[in-house]
This record gives structure tokens, C-alpha cells and sequence, in this order.
């Protein structure tokens, strides 16, 4: 029997395990890799090939890189491949239907949460923002909605109180990949009973913005906590200091909730151990930090260059 012919849709780092995944299985014959366009990238805005077309290239897979899904001439390059099916992995754009209806086993997407829970562009920084315990990867059937499609398979991961977004990204990948080439042999044979989404515990998980980033010190430090944890390593939680020569934005990269509490906003403490700052409850202890134009570093290094002073306040 011929093996299955896959067109994979995708385009971050998040989607290269997918498809290393059913690349490296044997089972599948990947006919072609579709990603966004190359972007500029750095301070000489060079061109940058994303993650999945310098996979693609490295295993010899044709790429397609529309600027837009619905272009007639990237439809006509679809139809062409002839795919049996369609694996989407954080490809970037909502796709038309003429393309879900386009592979008679239509399309399968991988998304890191536990649907309905976090539909949308940023699943894994909202899981830890909101403080879950848990979250996992769902394999979908693919529908005209953002994230509505019928459930093929799930499974669940803890988030640690050691993850932050980076790690957490990492795991979700690598679980969603496996969970993948499990699942399609069995979904393709017919052998899975697709579960429509409940209609409770539907969230949204909209994309992250910068300003996102802005750390509200009237908030509980576990807060806070979270969104330095979540926001790692874009856009990144940050405060301003009012330091004694210049205002400086300091981006958190590592912290730690504390039992001491203050006023929001002050420095309690500043030593070899770190920052410590007061919140709406709690304390935060920043641990590493990276002074906007610097380089990450610890709380100690930092302090080694910089007179911080109890009673000095952040905003």
C-alpha cells in the first residue's frame, strides 16, 4: 500500500517536531511543506527563512510559501500534490474551506492546550498566566471556525512551577509531535471516534502584545509571578526603575514568590539573594534581569553596577 501523502502546514520552531515527527517515522510521505513567507529579520532586516522551511530543505522536502492561504495559484499548487491529508501545526492563518474540504481525510491540527479551553493564537502563555496546574496538546479535525473542530485525540502534561513559556513550548512540541504519529494511522483507518468540543469551559487565548508585558505591582506577586514565567522569552515582563542617574526598564526573567510583604511597587530588600519587592499580597524576589539595552544577568550582578536602595520604587 502506498504510504499516506501529508502536505504539512506550518511555520515557528513549534511546529518542527510535528513535522521531524512524521518525517523521521517512515510511515508517511511528507509531499510538501507550506510556511509564511521569509521575513526580515535583526538590525540589517535580512531576509529569514522560518523555522519549518530550513527543516523542509534540510530533509529535501518541497516548500510553498504563499503570503496569503486563499491565492488561487498556491490552491492550484495544492491540488497538484494531491495530499490524502492536511497537518497544520501553528501555520498562521485561518485556512478557507476550499482547503479543508481539499484531502478526502480533510485536515488534522495540532494545538497546544486542552480544547475548548485556549482557543486561539497563544494557548501556551495564557495556561501560565492564569495560573493552570495543567494543560496538554489536542489533534483536531479542522473546521471553519478558530479552533472548533471535532476532537481526534488529547493528552495532558503538568505545568511546573519550574516552566515558563520557553520550556513549557518545548514539551508541548515534543508531545503534540508524538501524540501526531500515534494518532494518524489510527484516524485515517477510521479506527477513532471523533468527539465534538463541549460546549462548557470554552476560553480564548488572544495573541500577546507587548504591553503585555507591563507588570501591574498591585497584583498578588503569584501574579506576577506568572506573567514573568509566561512572558518568557517575548515580550518579557518589565518595570521601570527610577534609578539615581537615568529611568531604566528592567525586564524580569527569573523570580520568586515570597512570603514578606510591603507596599506595591517598593523594594524591600536588595543583596546577594536578589530584589525583593512588595505587591497587592506577598512579595516578589526578582532573581534575574536584564536592563533595557543590556544583557540578561543575576540579581547580584546587577546590584554589583547599580545603587538600589530600599524604600526605591518600581512602576
Amino acid at each position: 500500500m502506498a504510504a499516506l501523502r501529508i502536505v504539512f502546514m506550518g511555520t515557528p520552531d513549534l511546529a518542527c517536531e510535528s513535522l521531524r515527527a512524521l518525517i523521521e517515522s517512515g510511515k508517511f510521505d511528507v509531499v510538501a511543506a507550506v510556511c509564511r513567507p521569509d521575513q526580515p529579520k535583526g538590525r540589517g532586516l535580512i531576509l529569514q527563512a522560518p523555522p519549518v522551511k530550513q527543516l523542509a530543505l534540510r530533509k529535501s522536502i518541497p516548500v510553498l510559501q504563499p503570503a496569503r492561504a486563499r491565492e488561487e495559484s498556491f490552491l492550484v499548487e495544492l491540488r497538484q500534490r494531491q495530499p490524502d491529508l492536511i497537518v497544520v501545526a501553528a501555520y498562521g492563518q485561518i485556512l478557507p474551506q476550499t482547503i479543508l474540504d481539499l484531502p478526502p481525510h480533510g485536515c488534522l491540527n495540532v494545538h497546544t492546550s486542552l480544547l475548548p479551553r485556549y482557543r486561539g493564537a497563544a494557548p501556551i502563555q495564557w495556561a501560565i498566566l492564569n495560573g493552570d496546574s495543567e494543560t496538554g496538546v489536542t489533534i483536531m479535525k479542522m473546521a471553519a471556525g478558530m479552533d472548533t473542530g471535532d476532537i481526534v485525540a488529547r493528552e495532558t502534561t503538568p505545568i511546573l512551577e519550574a516552566d515558563n513559556a520557553r520550556s513549557l513550548h518545548d514539551r508541548l512540541a515534543l508531545l503534540g509531535a508524538k501524540v501526531l504519529v500515534e494518532t494518524v494511522p489510527e484516524y485515517v483507518a477510521g479506527r477513532i471516534k471523533l468527539r465534538p468540543q463541549p460546549a462548557e469551559g470554552i476560553s480564548y487565548a488572544p495573541k500577546i502584545k507587548k504591553q503585555d508585558g507591563q507588570i501591574d505591582w498591585s497584583q498578588p506577586a503569584r501574579a506576577i509571578w506568572n506573567r514573568v514565567r509566561a512572558l518568557v522569552p517575548w515580550p518579557g515582563a518589565y518595570t521601570h526603575w527610577r534609578s539615581p542617574e537615568r529611568p531604566m526598564l528592567l525586564k524580569l526573567w527569573e523570580a520568586q514568590v515570597v512570603g514578606q510583604s510591603g507596599a506595591a511597587g517598593r523594594i524591600l530588600a536588595a543583596g546577594k539573594e536578589g530584589i525583593l519587592v512588595g505587591s497587592g499580597s506577598e512579595g516578589l524576589r526578582i532573581l534575574a534581569l536584564q536592563p533595557e539595552g543590556g544583557r540578561r544577568m543575576s540579581a547580584a550582578e546587577f546590584l554589583a553596577g547599580h545603587r538600589v536602595e530600599v524604600g526605591q520604587e518600581l512602576h
